[in-house]
């Protein structure tokens, strides 16, 4: 999907996250989560509650209104001219082109995205709240370059890292990425939360028994 129907989407998976308005929902078994959802008409309630979503400051940002106008040649262009042009230039090679620099590439991406909304809301910890269905799940953060910080994400979805220590101390190269972009000044106005906000709400929420390693050091 183009930006703004992927932020709508996200958005509303947010807000109603483990119901019958959310796109993905966990509680319908993990193949619907990760990939069935895609695969089958939206439930009623995605669309009601969907189109309810505030997205305009989404939609004043140029980039995003470009990207949507010409969100079909951009990813013939982005997504296969691009990719199979260029083994196929320099080293003449259309089939492993097509098959690695394309089809298995884009395969594996998905899938490392799709796990996120699959088993990261099905297994793991729930440091930081226990109430809530997502969970910090291992393997889905070294799988998904970072994003499987997710109980943390649906507790603080401010925090502009999805999780708690960057990428420092964490395996994050999502928010490595982001840092480098505000560093060369694309980025702006990241939101953290304070380890003491951090902290209370784990005492309050957050089930200590699953805590990760480093807080048995502070």
């Amino acid at each position: 999907n183009d930006i703004y129907e992927w932020v709508r989407d996200h958005r509303t998976h947010h807000k109603y996250s483990e119901t019958d308005a959310d796109p993905h929902n966990s509680k319908r078994g993990f193949f619907f989560a990760h990939v069935g959802w895609l695969l089958c008409r939206k439930h009623p309630l995605v669309k009601e509650k969907g189109a309810q979503i505030d997205m305009s400051d989404v939609w004043a940002d140029p980039l995003v209104r470009f990207q949507r106008r010409f969100y079909i040649p951009l990813v013939l262009l982005v997504w296969g001219v691009f990719p199979v042009s260029v083994p196929v230039y320099f080293w003449s090679e259309p089939v492993m082109a097509m098959v690695f620099g394309n089809f298995f590439r884009y395969i594996v991406s998905l899938h490392q995205a799709w796990l996120v909304n699959s088993a990261a809301h099905l297994s793991g910890g729930q440091f930081y709240d226990k109430a809530l269905q997502p969970r910090e799940n291992r393997l889905v953060t070294y799988l998904s370059m970072g994003e499987g910080y997710h109980n943390y994400h649906h507790t603080f979805p401010w925090d502009y890292s999805a999780s708690e220590h960057g990428w420092r101390d964490n395996f994050n190269l999502a928010t490595a990425f982001i840092d480098l972009c505000a560093a060369l000044g694309l980025v702006t106005d990241r939101r953290v939360v304070s380890k003491a906000v951090v902290e209370a709400r784990i005492a309050r929420t957050g089930d200590r028994s699953l805590l990760p390693p480093y807080y048995a050091a502070d």
